[in-house]
């Protein structure tokens, strides 16, 4: 019993491991405008998931956004 919860609570902790490194990860974004390619630099978990969720917006319109993983 007390090894099949050590197992358990490995498990869990190799999934938590495994979530909060993705969270984290970063890379380089950029939207396409008019025929060019805009940069927006490195983002960061939550930020670069916002980024390719909603886009980016400025005064002409938004665009969508890739960042490369």
């Amino acid at each position: 019993m007390k090894t099949n919860m050590l197992y358990v609570v490995a498990l869990c902790l190799s999934a938590l491991s495994l979530t909060a490194c993705k969270k984290n990860t970063c890379a380089d974004c950029h939207y396409d405008k008019a025929g060019a390619e805009i940069e927006l630099g490195e983002k960061c978990g939550d930020e670069m998931e916002a980024l390719e969720a909603n886009g980016y917006t400025d005064t002409t319109g938004t665009y969508v956004v890739h960042c490369a993983h």
